[in-house]
């Protein structure tokens, strides 16, 4: 008969084969990670290999495992070692019942509960074992949430990777973007656009191959010699608005007009970007006209090409002009498409010793955007030394360059209505020739609505006007040579 070590109660054979024992209290709050409930014996882990030792001893009821009994042959106690014999249960809960807890003799079966979810387990190898998988949970747990966390911080940094090669993506093709709307794509000049222009005209059927050569000799001759061949300019129009002025009189109470000017529109080689090219041939033209620059303009003959012009300004550049605009432009302009504006316009005619302003409008000035300051700077331009009570004024001015965003025009003239309203007259390189020669005939009341602008016409943001008055001595342009320089380098860190 097999005896619990215990308690020295019988077990069954059915008990003693399945492995069975008599159940034995334990206190509810032992840590089983940190003692064996036996001995007291420290492990560190679940399993002590003493608390195994005890448990296998003393529960298992086996021959070979439980206690021998003491020489008297008595079941001794497995705390103290005291020989108990059948009273072993009643000196257990007497002597060590602190160590078997509250459960009493007869209480019934002993169940224990897990000190990390309260599960409650009717055998201690049970709840051992079921610590072991709350540890291994929380280990496991422990790894996977730092494998979740380094997973998910790995996502964001490639999150973050593709984010910034998108922007860089889109920054470089906003670039390329603005490069070909202002013509600094390489994409070559006015020859290579010149001539792709006209063997698209051969193909729609718009221009026959005889033409085409004829015009392309043209052209390479007028580039060879940098000077404009004249097919895009109109000229006589002031003199026939003096006229058509003279004549009216039904809203004009006066007007007044700048020197004589031609005209020049865009062609199959700058159309799109050379409105600043041609606005300063509209210009060139009125001074060549004027004897007091005939001294500044020696040099220059004849209308340049817009190539010519090109050239020219960087010639201006390289004196000491304007640092800052060429390199916007990387110091190069000829053979491109590029765009110039009021600060281009002002740097050549500077370096031509032709006196010049720049007047910025930064702002509008009146209601719903408009720019009543603008008109009023212009009438006060013409009517200053022109005090005559005349209806029509043919000025000596020159005509001013108008520039704002993405677009530039020469203005000629300004109207005063008989109800005090002003009317800018602006010639437009985008109007081609065909519709400026009808302001030649005198019944050009439709045509003039080419030219008027009135207050509600302009509202751009912002407005700059190159005016001419007069000629620089030599000091004065070296002076604003060095101005143009120092300007540059306040701005430039």
């Amino acid at each position: 008969m097999l005896l619990c070590g215990l308690c020295g109660r019988a077990l069954s054979p059915e008990a003693a084969a399945a492995g069975n024992r008599c159940r034995h209290p334990w206190p509810a709050n032992l840590d089983l990670r940190l003692c064996c409930p036996l001995c007291g014996a420290t492990g560190g882990r679940p399993r002590c290999e003493e608390r195994r030792r005890h448990t296998d001893t003393a529960e298992l009821g086996s021959p070979a495992a439980r206690r021998p009994p003491s020489p008297e042959g008595l079941p001794e106690c497995p705390f103290c070692g005291e020989a108990a014999g059948r009273e072993l249960e009643a000196h257990l809960w007497a002597r060590h019942g602190h160590v078997l807890g509250d459960l009493g003799p007869g209480n019934g079966e002993q169940l224990y509960e897990c000190p990390m979810c309260s599960l409650t387990c009717t055998n201690i190898q049970i709840l051992e074992e079921h610590v072991d998988l709350h540890l291994e949970e929380n280990s496991f747990l422990e790894g996977g949430n730092m494998r979740d966390l380094e997973l998910a911080q790995q996502l964001q940094t490639e999150e973050d990777k593709w984010q910034k090669s998108e922007e860089e993506k889109q920054e470089r093709e906003e670039f390329k973007k603005l490069q070909r709307q202002y013509g600094l794509d390489n994409s070559g000049g006015y020859k290579q656009q010149f001539l792709k222009n006209m063997e698209r005209e051969v193909d729609r059927g718009r221009m026959q191959p005889f033409d085409y050569h004829k015009r392309k000799a043209d052209m390479m001759e007028s580039l060879a010699f940098g000077i404009d061949d004249g097919k895009t300019k109109t000229s006589g129009i002031i003199e026939a608005l003096c006229k058509y002025y003279q004549n009216e009189n039904k809203d004009v109470r006066r007007v007044w007009l700048s020197a004589r000017v031609d005209h020049f529109h865009s062609s199959l080689g700058d159309r799109g970007w050379g409105c600043g090219y041609r606005n300063f041939q509209m210009l060139l033209s009125s001074l060549l006209q004027n004897s007091l620059y005939n001294d500044c303009l020696r040099d220059t003959t004849a209308i340049p090409s817009i190539p010519k012009i090109q050239s020219m300004i960087e010639d201006a550049w390289r004196e000491g002009f304007d640092p800052h605009g060429a390199s916007h432009f990387n110091n190069r302009l000829h053979g491109s498409k590029a765009w110039i504006g009021a600060c281009e316009i002002y740097s050549l005619l500077t370096s031509l010793r032709i006196k010049c302003q720049i007047i910025d409008f930064h702002k509008p000035t009146g209601p719903t955007g408009t720019h009543p300051r603008l008109f009023e700077w212009v009438l006060h331009y013409y009517s200053a030394d022109n005090g005559s009570g005349a209806k029509v004024v043919c000025t000596s001015k020159p005509p001013i360059y108008l520039q704002h965003e993405g677009h530039s025009r020469t203005v000629v003239g300004i109207e005063e209505k008989k109800n005090k309203t002003l009317c800018l007259l602006l010639f437009d390189p985008g109007c081609p020739s065909q519709e400026m020669q009808k302001l030649l005939e005198q019944n050009s009341d439709t045509s003039l609505k080419l030219l008027r602008k009135y207050l509600g016409s302009l509202k751009e943001k912002q407005y700059q006007i190159v005016a001419v008055d007069g000629v620089l001595a030599l000091e004065e342009k070296a002076a604003r040579c060095h101005a143009s320089q120092v300007l540059t380098s306040e701005k430039i860190p």
